[in-house]
């Protein structure tokens, strides 16, 4: 796992110790993601240069590093991810005359290039990555990013001939051919999502390379000021119509099956390491998932971690202690609080780079923070939600649509009825109830359902209002010149969903957007930002594409999601351990915000701050603060949108321009003497 980041000048104009500069800047801007290795590569003639930030997890040696040349010479990469069938693929090739320099799976993509050509070679990879590839021969560049956006790849054409690209933000402005600014339309999308919905970025010019595409842009086309094109090479939207139109049979032991095989050889795949490994529990059916099958087929105790917080309704630790004793694990656990939330906020807009509003970023950093210290690589059960309908709202869609035949006017009754009462008054009334049949999180689940039962009967209206956190406000002041386009707007994503059931309608909606929108997002910075790689079997595109095969009934069957992945996981875990009504990765901010947060909030949310700042208006932000804090409405993940803008503009301008002094040391003591030879341009 890695950072990657580059730029292409058209006509070059640079010379190779300007380039190189540059570069370098660019490169050491993303020290969090590599602190094993840098290396740079530049080719002045061109006017192109890569920078790779290393995380050695396979080939620890020297002949792992990046920037890599081919063995020909014809091609350079700078790659970030894993391919976890690498060693067939490098048997193939080696079959095909190809000598290694080294084992690592770098060096097997490019060599694939050589051998197959680019896309051959990228549909025949399992794994995550974002890659850089220049042509020297036809002086052509491409980036790929990975089937489901794993792995992050942003990109821009700031003018003047001038392509950047990198991992992360902060690398990109690290280059003093552009300035930054934010676009008021990509704010009002985060503020009403609360993350920043692909292809857009927070500033203004600079896009995310959307997942399963491949762009391309040849050197003299820049120069004549001709877009990059970019095509798809694998499309969730006819993976999953080809899955709709394909079920398989009703045979429930077969699926079962098929299922626990493939899930079996993906996270096999994904336990192939050169240094220390483990996975993250949560007691839940994903991760307890994983966490089962890595145990199945590992000689030793798997190294498995937790966090749990003392707040009812939201402490998960107890259940992944319970699996983790079952299983056998060598299990470690952190309890957080209110003052170990308040000691990572101030870093959410370094690791984050633009505003994000998923406050199961600060748990999911400080479970990161512990695993690292004693492992390098950790496998998640993210994805598994998405894949066999997971969330609430997937349940709240299958309850619909059984409910179908009750007029709309009763529906919207029905939901005023529960709006009316705030969250916290619902939460009261479930702390009355036994603990086994206990709800989380009563009043915010009751409130979700209540949008739902008021939403439109389009799927896409519909999922659209469940998800929106702010509707109607003019929040934005300026937005509105271009608005936001997500993948929700995308014609051919809603004819795609339209195949399916409304649960599966929900379930393309979430792959497409807030999966890698979110919640690959939150996974991969909250990981790197302590330089942990962090592997999603249940990602696999294999497993992807399995799933969307599946009848409904396998996915929600009498009222319980996930059936199918409940089955397979009850091969190893008795159910009693798992069978409880989903609590998520969250934190208790509803509270914290009316307590330990509340100065801190005050201060973000000052109206004359955000008058002067200009860029929220005032109003419907202090109203809803206001009710907030009264406990009439619980507008936690409303407010945490905002505070996450405020909290990253704080520090946007002059502090993400460079590392801060601790980096720019660990930075420097790497030195030239780390460019890798096979780089030297």
């Amino acid at each position: 796992m890695c950072g990657i980041a580059g730029f292409l000048e058209a006509p070059a104009r640079s010379g190779a110790d300007t380039l190189r500069d540059r570069i370098g800047a660019m490169t050491d801007a993303m020290h969090l993601r590599g602190p094993d290795d840098r290396g740079i590569w530049a080719d002045a003639a061109s006017g192109i240069a890569f920078g790779h930030r290393r995380l050695s997890i396979i080939d620890l040696s020297p002949n792992g590093r990046q920037p890599m040349q081919s063995a020909n010479g014809r091609f350079v990469l700078t790659y970030n991810g894993e391919v976890f069938n690498y060693p067939e693929l490098r048997d193939e090739l080696a079959a095909a005359g190809c000598r290694f320099r080294g084992t690592s799976d770098t060096e097997v993509i490019l060599e694939g290039v050589t051998v197959w050509g680019l896309e051959r070679t990228v549909e025949r990879l399992i794994g995550m990555f974002a890659i850089a590839l220049w042509d020297r021969e036809t002086r052509t560049l491409h980036l790929i990013r990975d089937r489901l956006g794993i792995k992050p790849l942003y990109w821009g054409l700031p003018g003047g001939g001038l392509l950047l690209f990198g991992s992360e933000l902060k690398a990109l402005r690290a280059h003093r051919g552009w300035t930054p600014e934010i676009d008021r339309d990509a704010l009002d999308a985060f503020l009403r999502f609360g993350y920043v919905p692909a292809p857009r970025s927070i500033y203004r010019g600079i896009a995310k390379l959307e997942p399963g595409t491949i762009l391309t842009v040849q050197a003299d086309a820049l120069a004549r000021g001709a877009p990059p094109t970019i095509r798809r090479f694998w499309d969730l939207r006819a993976v999953a119509a080809r899955g709709l139109s394909d079920r398989l049979a009703p045979d429930d032991a077969a699926a079962a099956d098929a299922l626990d095989s493939l899930l079996r050889d993906a996270v096999r795949r994904r336990m192939i390491a050169d240094v220390p490994l483990g996975a993250f529990l949560s007691g839940g059916i994903d991760s307890s998932t994983v966490v089962a099958l890595m145990q199945a087929q590992s000689s030793r105790p798997v190294r498995t971690f937790s966090i749990g917080f003392r707040e009812a309704g939201y402490d998960e630790a107890p259940a992944a202690r319970a699996v983790a004793r079952h299983l056998g694990t060598d299990h470690e656990e952190l309890y957080v609080g209110p003052a170990e939330a308040l000691a990572t906020i101030p870093h959410l807009p370094l690791w984050f780079d633009e505003p994000f509003a998923d406050s199961s970023q600060i748990p999911t950093h400080l479970v990161s923070a512990m695993a690292r210290r004693h492992v390098t690589v950790a496998l998640s059960g993210d994805g598994g939600d998405e894949l066999f309908a997971g969330y609430n709202r997937h349940l709240a869609a299958y309850r619909l649509a059984r409910a179908a035949a009750v007029p709309a006017p009763l529906r919207r009754a029905a939901a005023g009825l529960l709006a009316a009462v705030p969250p916290a008054r619902w939460d009261r009334a479930a702390a009355l109830l036994p603990s086994g049949v206990r709800p989380p999180q009563l009043g915010d689940k009751l409130h979700k359902l209540a949008a739902l039962l008021a939403a439109p009967e389009d799927a896409g209206r519909a999922y659209r209002r469940l998800v929106t956190l702010w509707t109607g406000e003019d929040l934005v002041p300026g937005a509105g010149r271009e608005p936001a386009v997500t993948a929700l707007d995308d014609p051919a994503l809603t004819a795609a969903a339209a195949a399916g059931d409304p649960v599966e309608r929900f379930q393309l909606f979430d792959m497409a957007t807030y999966l890698p929108d979110d919640i690959l997002t939150k996974v991969d910075r909250a990981s790197m930002a302590v330089a942990l790689e962090a592997r999603v079997p249940l990602l696999d595109h294999r497993v992807v594409e399995f799933a969307w095969r599946l009848p409904p009934s396998m996915r929600i069957r009498d009222g319980r999601s996930k059936w199918l992945l409940r089955q397979v996981l009850a091969r190893y875990v008795p159910p009693s351990l798992t069978d409880r009504p989903k609590s998520g990765f969250a934190l208790p901010i509803d509270g914290w915000l009316r307590g330990p947060l509340r100065g801190w909030a005050e201060d973000l949310l000052d109206p004359a701050r955000l008058r002067r700042e200009g860029y929220i208006a005032a109003e419907p932000v202090r109203a809803a603060w206001t009710a907030h804090l009264s406990g009439r409405a619980n507008h936690q993940h409303r407010l945490w949108a905002v505070l996450m803008f405020q909290a990253w503009l704080e520090r946007d301008q002059t502090a993400m321009e460079a590392p801060d002094g601790a980096a720019a040391s660990r930075t420097a003591a790497l030195g030239a003497a780390a460019v890798p030879a096979a780089a030297a341009g």
